[in-house]
């Protein structure tokens, strides 16, 4: 596994920059800390696999690369936008346009149509929404034919695609997903993977964390992390290398 910084790649091909970041946790039996010193820049249009023990750090660093928690030390810049810069109102403005997020559970309105719940964020937001461009999310993940539909309508996999075509909605620089295939079967999975590094092939920055080793082939690289650094990166390796790679940092 080879590890180092490319801190000569140019501000326009940087989708995010973490700098020396820590976050550290005040607990009853003292400080915890989730992250302690992590650097990695994350290139445009690139597919990245987070990976690690459980309590290695790895959602905490994709929550601060997020946006969605501050760092006690370092900074976070998305596309070349330093969050540290932006108070709570300009950086919920900020998120909303330049990262969205796919989880675990797809969190679809089942009264709205497929359509519908793909404009919702931008709705609740005040932003104008045009039916073309709702239409274009859901040609991205194959759904198209799909738009009027409910979500008990379809299956966990479709619901999934539908999710991203959510978070593809609001042209995002970067697509955060957080164990995306996690309450999938294997094969279903396997779709929205193909789907997300297709997507990753075409120019969008996806960050992924997961813990499953065949989940991380897709992506282009996979970063280890263990006691809140970063301990290793994998390019274009295959399930068994990586699977490999974890049991050494689990044992």
């Amino acid at each position: 596994m080879s590890h180092h910084a490319t801190a000569t790649t140019s501000h326009d091909t940087i989708a995010v920059a973490v700098d020396g970041v820590t976050r550290t946790y005040r607990s009853r039996s003292g400080d915890v800390h989730a992250l302690r010193g992590v650097t990695h820049v994350f290139a445009r249009g690139s597919f990245t696999a987070v990976m690690g023990p459980s309590g290695s750090g790895k959602s905490t660093l994709l929550q601060i690369a997020a946006g969605l928690d501050r760092p006690t030390r370092g900074r976070v810049s998305i596309g070349g936008t330093a969050l540290d810069g932006l108070d709570e109102t300009a950086l919920t403005k900020f998120r909303r346009t330049a990262m969205a997020f796919v989880f675990q559970s797809y969190n679809l309105l089942d009264a709205l149509t497929v359509a519908d719940n793909v404009a919702a964020p931008a709705r609740l937001a005040g932003l104008p929404v045009r039916r073309a461009a709702v239409l274009d999310a859901l040609a991205q993940v194959g759904l198209r034919d799909l738009a009027g539909r409910r979500p008990p309508e379809l299956s966990g996999g479709q619901q999934q695609r539908v999710a991203i075509a959510r978070a593809l909605h609001s042209r995002p620089d970067v697509l955060f997903a957080d164990e995306p295939t996690g309450a999938l079967d294997r094969r279903t999975g396997r779709e929205v993977l193909e789907l997300l590094r297709a997507l990753a092939d075409d120019g969008q920055t996806v960050v992924m964390v997961t813990h499953d080793p065949l989940a991380a082939s897709y992506a282009h690289h996979t970063l280890f992390l263990a006691d809140g650094q970063i301990v290793g990166r994998m390019d274009r390796a295959d399930a068994a290398h990586i699977a490999a790679a974890m049991s050494e940092l689990e044992s």
